[in-house]
Parts: C-alpha cells; structure tokens; sequence
C-alpha cells in the first residue's frame, strides 16, 4: 500500500533514538500517522515542525500498518511562528482540533480552512475570524453544524445577531429581542465581511463556538478546551481595539 499527498504537521513524538511518529493533516487521506526513519535527527526536525506545509509519500505492507512516510517541504513556517505567541497558540489549538476528527477519515475542507489560517497566521484579526469559522466547520463535520442562513422565527435573511443555545439556529434582531439576553451573540464576520473586528466580536465569536463544541463535542468525550484556545483569544484580543 502506499500514495503521496499534501499534508500539514500536527505533532511529532520521537520514537528510539532516531525515529519519529509524524502526525499529518493531509488533503486526501485525512489524519494520518506514519514513522519517519531519522525524523528525529538535526536534518529532519526543522522540517517536522507544526504548521509546516509538506509533500508525504506513505508506504506500508497493510493499510491498517502504521507505515511509513517520506517528508519532503514545501513551505516552512514554523520558525517564523515564535516570534507571535498568537500564532503559537494557533497552531497548537487547531492540531487539538483536527485530533477530533477520526484518523484517516478524508476531510478535505478542513485542510483548505487549515490552508487558509496558516497563510494569515501575521493577521491576528483575521486570523482569529478564520478560527471561529473553522471551529464552526468543525461542528459541522462532526455532524453538529449549526443553521445561520435564516432566521429560525421569521426566516428573515438579514439583521441575523443571535444564536438560539437550544436550537444552533440563527435569530434576527427583531424575533430575539424579547429573549435577548437568553440568546448568544452571533458576530457579523461570521457570516459575512471580517475586515472590521474588534475585541468583543472576537470575544462573541468564541463565545459562540464554545457552547456548542462542549455540548455536542467535548463533554460526550469527556474532555474540555484545550489551554491553548484561551491563551490564543488572550494573545489576539491584547492586539485588537476595543468595541467602539
């Protein structure tokens, strides 16, 4: 058995004295974990660092083996990453996040979100809207995604600001006003632009996604938040003005 595929880095742990198990986000094959002969040697661990872009060539005797891979980069980024605490944090929030995925299980839309974050992993704004989205994206692989289309009440398409907690359904501003205080806060980046953040709608954002992810995702597991999710939203909103 054996194919080639696009794959970020998740995580690595050494294995003896040279080896490596490698964790990969690839574009076609999912999560997957291969050995990497020499993978913890001075050649090959700048190139198994997390969030780095590479091209892995896996091969093994049964499709259930282990296996190995062959690592070659494309796009190195990690080093550029510890200059930004916000983008150390990042990187490991959203490794915890694809682990919720099972392993092999094709997820090709999360590796384009992935794609997409780590390109604007330098915009904190930006950023940490793409990370809201993606742990919306989540939800919904996991088969928990919520309805922002329309309003639930009135199925208007506009002035959409809350989130109903029993439903996961959109609510406009009309319709929630009289359970206002029951509801979440649906931000408007997102649905629509994220050019315009401030500290609360990141605050609103996360808000949003962790309710949902404890009920339907973490606490069955009986698990919680990674650390890192909350000092990534610290780092961030240290950076962003305030609400107007």
């Amino acid at each position: 058995m054996q194919w080639s595929d696009d794959g970020f880095v998740l995580g690595i742990r050494r294995h003896g004295e040279a080896n490596a198990i490698l964790e990969l986000m690839t574009r076609e094959h999912g999560r997957h974990l291969g050995l990497v002969r020499g993978g913890a040697g001075t050649r090959m661990r700048p190139v198994l660092q997390p969030a780095n872009a590479v091209r892995a060539h896996w091969r093994a005797r049964l499709d259930d083996h282990l296996g190995t891979f062959t690592i070659e980069p494309i796009a190195l980024r990690a080093g550029s990453l510890f200059g930004d605490s916000h983008a150390v944090f990042a990187v490991t929030h959203l490794a915890a996040l694809a682990r919720l995925l099972p392993e092999r299980d094709p997820h090709e839309v999360v590796f384009d979100s992935l794609e997409t974050i780590i390109a604007h992993l330098d915009e904190p704004a930006v950023c940490a809207a793409l990370i809201v989205r993606f742990e919306l994206l989540m939800l919904s692989e996991l088969g928990f995604g919520l309805d922002l289309d329309a309003c639930a009440a009135t199925g208007a398409l506009t002035d959409l600001v809350y989130v109903s907690p029993k439903s996961g359904r959109a609510v406009s501003r009309e319709a929630g006003a009289p359970w206002h205080d029951r509801m979440l806060t649906l931000p408007a980046f997102v649905i629509g632009d994220v050019e315009r953040i401030d500290a609360k709608d990141i605050a609103d954002g996360f808000a949003l996604t962790a309710f949902f992810l404890a009920r339907h995702v973490l606490e069955p597991r009986g698990i919680t938040l990674p650390d890192a999710r909350s000092h990534f939203i610290t780092a961030v909103t240290r950076r962003l003005p305030d609400a107007a």
